[in-house]
């Protein structure tokens, strides 16, 4: 093994990213890359903080071909998965920048923050946002605000979800002015299950109009079941009532005429 590929074992057995040794040692990360790549050599003060860090000898980090770190060392025998996440941390910055941030924000780790135009982190802030949690005009995450949010969970002007609120929502469960989804809550709603002013699903309940198989509303128009307050009909009655069905619709309030075209 060479000096490099020592230093890089060592790295990884103690559970350090590449900034975190740099860190350490007063270096920079590139710095501490070229070593383990064998491309620069460290300095005597580096390699004897680093031996007293890994519990090993200088000597063995020197001398080439030499596997095992001998009786003066303390080598962890087995990788520890949990504790190499739980330290794990990579960060890049981008040295352009936009309104002062940077224009790209990489910084993945636990307890850390990406923020830039562009951010990708467990937590993210920016325009456009990836993470966990991502907060931005264009959002994505497990759970995202956003003008535009797509998560598990989203929340925004535009959101898609398995979670979704927003004016316009689309999700397992959406709730806004315009919901789509499996229940979905809005003042129009389409969704298996649908609840609003105008709601059009499996089972449809709207206070001004419902369409479905089985619908409740102020004008209800079902499958196989109907019930409105003001008018009622099944798909079977359609075509024998439709010109009192789009009379009842022509009554709606004037500023709901944007539904009226639609239907």
């Amino acid at each position: 093994m060479t000096t490099g590929e020592k230093i890089a074992k060592c790295r990884r057995e103690a559970g350090l990213t590449q900034t975190e040794l740099a860190e350490k040692l007063g270096v920079t990360r590139q710095a501490v890359s070229r070593w383990e790549s064998d491309f620069s050599f460290p300095e005597t003060d580096k390699l004897l903080s680093m031996s007293k860090l890994f519990g090993c000898s200088v000597d063995w980090l020197l001398k080439y071909d030499e596997e095992e770190r001998g009786e003066a060392c303390a080598p962890q025998k087995n990788f520890n998965l949990f504790a190499y996440l739980k330290n794990f941390h990579y960060e890049f910055k981008s040295k352009r920048t936009v309104f002062g941030i940077p224009l790209v924000h990489v910084n993945i780790g636990r307890g850390r923050t990406a923020k830039g135009f562009f951010a990708v982190g467990f937590k993210s802030v920016g325009v456009f946002s990836v993470g966990l949690l991502s907060l931005g005009l264009f959002s994505y995450g497990l759970l995202s605000l956003g003008l535009l949010a797509i998560a598990c969970c989203g929340l925004g002007f535009v959101s898609l979800g398995a979670v979704a609120l927003g004016i316009f929502s689309a999700g397992g469960l959406a709730v806004g002015v315009v919901a789509v989804g499996g229940v979905a809550i809005g003042l129009f709603a389409i969704g298996g299950c649908a609840v609003g002013g105008f709601a059009f699903g499996g089972y449809a309940c709207g206070s001004y109009a419902a369409i479905g198989d089985i619908a409740r509303g102020g004008i209800a128009l079902g499958g196989s079941s109907a019930s409105g307050s003001k008018f009622s009909a099944t798909v079977t009655e359609f075509e024998a009532r439709k010109g009192e069905i789009f009379a009842r619709l022509d009554s709606l309030p004037s500023s709901l005429s944007l539904f009226i075209k639609w239907f």
